[in-house]
């Protein structure tokens, strides 16, 4: 069971890990831009180009979803039930809590 101050603790690093992922959201969708065919390069460097968006793409796409899953694990930290093994019900490590807030489930359960 998490004490009070662990609770905030961990409220005040899901707040910066959503604020991270924004911002990472934002720079990855000036990356995901379209490739224009463009007389200028040629055709190595368009290939490059769009192997790199697909890999942005990816990370932009990761990056969405951990950053739902963080908002939505936010409204749960108070609850009783947040910090406990969705499969197990053992107490989930409070290093891990802190790692990845929106996972609920402990390492053991995981694998």
């Amino acid at each position: 069971m998490l004490s009070e101050d662990q609770r905030k603790e961990v409220k005040e690093t899901i707040l910066r890990m959503i604020a991270e992922a924004e911002k990472e959201l934002r720079i990855l969708k000036e990356l995901t831009a379209a490739v224009e065919p463009d007389s200028s390069i040629g055709r190595i460097s368009r290939m490059d180009a769009i192997n790199n968006k697909t890999v942005n793409d990816a990370a932009y796409r990761n990056t969405r979803k951990r950053l739902k899953q963080l908002q939505n694990v936010q409204d749960m930290v108070d609850s009783p039930s947040y910090g406990k093994c969705m499969r197990c019900g053992k107490p989930i490590a409070y290093e891990r809590i802190l790692i990845m807030p929106e996972k609920r489930v402990c390492v053991h359960c995981s694998r």
